[in-house]
């Protein structure tokens, strides 16, 4: 029988505690200040609040919890071993240590019941927005008046470090205008960062801030009275226009008699005789490191249960839904398993006007308006720039909290919040969404981008304006650097397609990309569709790099480019040859793709025989190297660009035809 009484509930909170300091002394690194004073607050979600099965962490009406304060790592730990998630006391005990899940923050995919890696503050309070917005738009698909087959909350524990990163003034301004009901946030309002307290660097009133994003604001003015937490989170969940922020007085190092209330709590192990003083204050009778008594253990013992009853009501439910509605239920099971079918392929335009010049970002555009019928969860939007850049699903409505089954998202002015939120939708499940804005404007997005990474997780990126070619905005806006920083994000597929049939088997690739982050790098300027009864297929583009034009025999020299300056090199081929010499020409998309494909290919496009290389882009050479080697040239971009017309920059920075001859002629004349 579990014990509810008043001394168990409080054994139970201060065991996540112990669990907690203890954890962060054995590996003499942590932060066990937060799990100290937020252990109410965990104790009363998982164990009383939010509807979750430790059996089935992945079930899919359940309750989110995200820890945006991903340093506290060790609370969630700790509350998710006891609860009877696949969490161990040798995982507690191997808090950041090598080959251990319990990593120094949560990631996503290495523990059971982590819901997204957190750590860079503000992204995983973002990321719950995503999770929302994703919730939002499966339910208004989905839900029928006799059968609500998604309905759940998204619960986010974020500090003031949270508070003060920018990306969560975006996300929350985001969440207010749509009207994110299911989003409950509670603001772990302990007064202390690293540095001191927090007046040191914040002087706002948070609440009113948060009031006037068009949030619900409450107040708990000790997180230790549950009573006055449960009723905060009961008007939360009542509320049905507004995302909740529930502002939870807390006490960093709560019970450590020389550290409550200071930033020595904060980020460093309390040490052996404090953490005895704790216990000691505390009431724990026993002092062994990672104690749990089994009146804790049977008290936490009916969680789940009570997660495998709600599920299997929850299945219940589903089936009499299934019986009304299979179609529905059909395509439901299909999303959330991944399974997007095939039929969108059949969809997918072909160019074969050749010489016909369309910009890479009108095709992109053209592609997605072709299958998204045949993809009903393929939703996104722009940075308030989708006249730019194509991202508009032309036979659909925006989401808004007048329609949230709308495909077409404004995520405004806020790249980074768009990163993060797309981040979430993903982690949601069921969905393939997309965030577009020029491409300068990743820099913006590169924290999402990155944590898409780690994660493995696949939203796309539609960076339109990908180099000098967007002309007259000039340097400010214009991508130099930005190709080479997105390469070298590890596990981030990027794709700069050459021509419209390119851009048709990019999208082709990144629909089909279900672990890794894609990046589509479109023009601006309108590129000529090259002619495949002359040259390679397009269904190359897929491989990553390919042989677009070959000389019939052994090259000379090989020349090699991504996206609009393929036109460039293959304009220059017939002047090269005439001065006697057999050219090779290949078309270079995703340097990802091409490293993920046989040795044996990669040397059939690049043979290590052939020393005379060139490789073309606007942009710097950073990492062409590899593909050029020593007897090589890159003609590159290593400054900023300027304002002008684009044909005007490419004639001025040496991307012209005369160029590219000159300077293969030099590298094939070197080195013979």
């Amino acid at each position: 029988m579990v014990n509810n009484d008043k001394s168990t509930v409080t054994e139970s909170i201060n065991t996540i505690r112990f669990l907690s300091i203890d954890g962060v002394q054995k590996a003499n690194s942590g932060h066990p200040g937060m799990p100290m004073g937020c252990a109410p607050l965990a104790y009363s979600l998982y164990k009383n609040v939010m509807n979750h099965n430790p059996a089935n962490p992945s079930w899919v009406n359940r309750d989110r919890f995200v820890l945006s304060g991903g340093h506290g790592s060790m609370l969630l730990y700790s509350t998710l071993h006891l609860s009877g998630y696949e969490v161990s006391m040798d995982d507690l005990k191997n808090f950041r240590q090598w080959g251990s899940k319990t990593a120094g923050h949560p990631e996503y995919g290495e523990v059971p019941g982590v819901e997204t890696t957190t750590g860079p503050l503000g992204q995983g309070f973002a990321n719950a927005v995503g999770m929302a917005t994703a919730y939002s738009f499966i339910a208004a698909k989905f839900n029928r008046d006799d059968a609500k087959i998604i309905d759940h909350n998204i619960y986010v524990e974020a500090g003031d470090g949270d508070m003060m990163e920018g990306v969560s003034h975006e996300a929350a301004s985001f969440a207010g205008h749509n009207k994110l009901s299911n989003l409950i946030v509670f603001y772990d309002d302990n007064n202390i960062t690293i540095d001191g307290k927090v007046s040191l660097s914040m002087s706002e009133d948070v609440g009113k801030r948060f009031e006037a994003y068009k949030w619900y604001v409450q107040t708990v003015n000790d997180v230790n009275d549950l009573d006055e937490l449960n009723t905060a989170i009961e008007n939360a969940k009542a509320e049905t226009e507004r995302p909740s922020f529930i502002i939870t007085k807390t006490h960093i190092g709560y019970g450590s008699p020389n550290k409550q209330d200071t930033s020595s709590a904060h980020g460093s192990p309390l040490g052996y005789d404090e953490i005895k003083l704790v216990k000691e204050k505390l009431g724990c009778e026993n002092f062994e490191p990672f104690f749990v008594s089994e009146n804790v253990y049977a008290h936490f013992s009916d969680i789940p249960a009570k997660g495998k009853m709600l599920e299997e009501k929850w299945n219940k439910l589903f089936e009499d839904y299934k019986s009304k509605y299979p179609n529905e239920a059909k395509l439901f099971e299909d999303i959330m398993s991944g399974n997007f079918g095939t039929e969108w392929i059949d969809k997918l335009p072909s160019y074969e006007n050749w010489g016909e010049k369309v910009a890479t970002r009108a095709t992109s555009g053209f592609v997605l308006n072709a299958i998204c019928n045949s993809l009903p969860t393929l939703l996104g939007g722009s940075a308030d720039i989708a006249p730019s850049n194509n991202t508009y699903l032309k036979e659909h409505d925006k989401f808004s909290p007048a329609n949230y089954a709308g495909r077409n998202f404004h995520f405004g002015i806020r790249e980074h919040a768009m990163g993060s939120i797309l981040n979430g939708m993903a982690l949601y499940g069921g969905l393939i969404p997309y965030g577009g804005t020029f491409m300068i404007f990743s820099e913006y997005m590169r924290p999402p981008i990155r944590l898409a990474s780690i994660m493995h997780i696949s939203p796309k990126y539609v960076f339109t304006h990908d180099s000098i070619g967007l002309g007259e905005d000039g340097p400010t806006h214009q991508p130099v650097e930005q190709l080479a920083a997105l390469r070298a994000i590890p596990e981030l597929i990027v794709l700069r397609p050459a021509d419209a049939n390119e851009t048709v088997y990019s999208w082709k690739a990144a629909i089909q990309e279900n672990k890794r982050p894609v990046v589509l790098a479109l023009t601006r300027q309108s590129l000529p569709v090259m002619d495949r009864t002359k040259y390679a297929g397009a269904e190359n583009t897929l491989k990553g790099a390919y042989v677009l034009r070959d000389c019939g025999g052994d090259s000379d020299i090989i020349l090699m480019a991504s996206g609009s300056e393929v036109e460039l090199i293959l304009n220059a081929v017939e002047e090269i040859e005439a001065k006697g010499n057999k050219v090779r020409v290949v078309s270079f998309p995703s340097w990802e793709l091409f490293e993920q494909q046989s040795e044996d290919y990669k040397e059939s496009v690049l043979p290590k025989k052939v020393k005379n290389r060139l490789s073309v882009e606007a942009g710097i050479a950073q990492g062409w190297q590899k593909y050029v080697g020593s007897y090589g040239d890159i003609i590159s971009l290593e400054h900023f660009g300027a304002s002008a017309p684009a044909n005007i920059l490419f004639e001025k920075f040496g991307f012209t035809v005369d160029n590219v001859v000159k300077t293969a002629i030099s590298i094939i004349e070197r080195n013979k």
